[in-house]
């Protein structure tokens, strides 16, 4: 299957999807950044649509805690590795090695591949997407809702004796008030401290979290 198949729609503007597809360390000045800010967005509208018919008998908190899980990054960075994306991104040399920073990367591109279904075909053609490569994960009851800090905080107590609780620290807050921008390091012991960037402190937390965990994972 090409990867037009998989993508379910032929693009009209081919370069809209040239730039989803490429990094902004291979090209900051036609990187995807901004098609993945509008990605997440519509994945977002898609992801609540749907939880919302599908669990009529949820309430707000259950279903915003399955939002959360299905838009974050390791759910993007799960439908890229099946639809093959990592083969079709524009990379550095050092990116292209993939390593720990693989998932984030794939989860970005994801959501700016979202994005430019949605410029290029429309609603329609971006839903159809979502709900394609997302309906396993829509049908799966154990789908773990909890929040990637909480998960974090669960994997170091497990650790029992070498357990630290993972330590956040803000190492930069740029952009003007109506769009600002942060960086967290997260950290736990024995374990090397990660980066995350957000909107808000909390969001930066959140990434910063997300991607230690995928670390910690990586080698278990």
């Amino acid at each position: 299957m090409g990867f037009s198949e998989k993508l379910g729609h032929d693009f009209q503007d081919p370069e809209l999807l040239k730039r989803a597809l490429t990094h902004a360390g291979a090209n900051s000045a036609n990187s995807n950044e901004r098609l993945e800010f509008l990605g997440d967005r519509v994945l977002a509208l898609v992801v609540a649509e749907t939880l919302y018919a599908r669990y009529p008998e949820e309430d707000e908190g259950s279903l915003t805690r399955r939002v959360h899980s299905l838009v974050r990054w390791e759910a993007c960075a799960r439908v890229g590795e099946e639809i093959g994306l990592w083969d079709h991104l524009v990379l550095t040399r050092s990116e292209a090695a993939g390593g720990r920073a693989r998932g984030p990367i794939l989860g970005s591109a994801l959501e700016a591949v979202v994005a430019a279904l949605y410029l290029d075909g429309g609603m329609d053609v971006a839903r159809a997407f979502i709900i394609r490569w997302w309906g396993v994960m829509f049908a799966d009851a154990a789908t773990d809702v909890r929040d990637a800090k909480t998960r974090l905080q669960e994997w170091a107590q497990a650790r029992g004796k070498d357990s630290s609780a993972p330590v956040y620290t803000l190492k930069e807050q740029a952009g003007p008030d109506h769009a600002p921008r942060f960086v967290v390091e997260a950290s736990v012991k024995g374990v090397a401290p990660v980066t995350g960037e957000g909107g808000s402190k909390r969001q930066a937390e959140q990434d910063a979290a997300a991607k230690l965990l995928f670390a910690v994972e990586d080698k278990t």
